[in-house]
């Protein structure tokens, strides 16, 4: 268990730590459904491996929180430690612009920050590597989310994971671990994260203030960090009932202030438990009473298809309004198409 000054916020994760901590590999692969706590696990394991806390104090339960290491860890300033992040990203993650963050030179432009972990970065990451540690426990470096890693970058990380640094490791974090390179794959341990006890989940969003969090649990695919971004962001369980109603009706005044990739994920969702109960099956995002089942499922493959393809777009800057008000009626007239009567 780790010490008592460094518990996890995330208590699903106290198991992958101790597992982590006693992998003796240079690279480790973490992976598993976003919205988990692949960062949060990938900065203890961090902190763990650097922790300095003297003996007797037992490894298996490193971080200890309170030594300097550690405390330089949580400051965002341990000077063996380098966290690649996307640029769009820092803020989210709560992660500082400094040395190790993607973007380099390109922080001052006024550019849209960067989705991507690019080759610059890698380049200065592999440099950090095969540098001297300065506090003498060895030397980290994370890349989250590792599938943001392009193409060229991808090349480079690869090179330095085929002759590694003697004293240096690597955690790759992501959730969808098919789009690295195989030879990366094979060159990482892994180490899988599933979605945590629902009970589990359910009590640590309850403990955030989340209102009937089962609810918004179920709506994030089990999820529990997604749904506290959600109920952060307004996103309640009462709305979430009243979603596919709200569509029926197509009203698209709730959902004007929506990110518009936001809207289609939710469309995606509501799409997919339609299907499931025009099929006779469970639906699995919202409350099966709050899904008719009496829809066209011709219809609603064909919607299916037309929010795939919005959804690779969903990021280009379309006018807002127009957008949410076309999608809303294409859902509406999805959803109200009824399945032909059968003799």
């Amino acid at each position: 268990m780790v010490g008592s000054d460094a518990a996890l916020p995330l208590p699903w994760l106290e198991a992958p730590l101790r597992e982590g901590l006693q992998r003796s590999a240079h690279a480790l692969l973490l992976h598993g459904p976003e919205g988990v706590g692949q960062f949060d696990l990938a900065l203890a394991l961090a902190q763990g491996w650097l922790c300095e806390a003297p003996p007797p104090f037992p490894p298996e339960r490193r971080p200890c929180g309170h030594c300097a290491s550690c405390r330089l860890v949580q400051a965002r300033s341990h000077p063996d430690l380098m966290v690649l992040v996307p640029e769009a990203l820092r803020e989210t993650l709560g992660w500082a612009s400094g040395e190790g963050d993607e973007g380099g030179g390109e922080r001052a432009s006024k550019a849209k920050p960067s989705k991507e972990i690019k080759v610059e970065a890698v380049r200065t990451a592999v440099a950090f590597a095969q540098t001297t540690s300065a506090r003498g426990r060895g030397k980290v470096v994370v890349l989250h989310p590792a599938e943001r890693v392009n193409p060229i970058a991808s090349n480079t990380l690869l090179k330095t994971l085929e002759e590694p640094p003697g004293a240096a490791r690597f955690i790759l974090s992501c959730g969808a671990p098919e789009a690295l390179l195989p030879t990366i794959r094979s060159r990482c341990q892994s180490l899988p994260l599933g979605l945590p006890a629902r009970a589990a989940a359910i009590e640590w969003l309850s403990g955030r203030g989340v209102a009937d969090p089962a609810v918004l649990l179920a709506a994030c695919g089990g999820q529990p960090m997604q749904a506290l971004q959600w109920s952060e962001e307004g996103v309640d369980a009462r709305l979430w009932r009243q979603l596919p109603t709200l569509i029926r009706r197509g009203e698209a005044t709730p959902f004007a202030a929506w990110p518009l990739p936001r809207l289609v994920e939710a469309l995606q969702k509501l799409c997919h438990d339609a299907l499931c109960a025009a099929l006779g099956a469970v639906p699995r995002y919202f409350p099966p009473d709050a899904i008719d089942g009496g829809g066209d499922t011709a219809a609603l493959t064909g919607w299916s298809r037309e929010l795939a393809r919005v959804a690779r777009h969903a990021e280009h800057p379309w006018t807002p309004g127009l957008m949410v008000d076309a999608l809303i009626e294409q859902a509406r007239a999805s959803l109200t198409t009824r399945a032909a009567s059968r003799p």
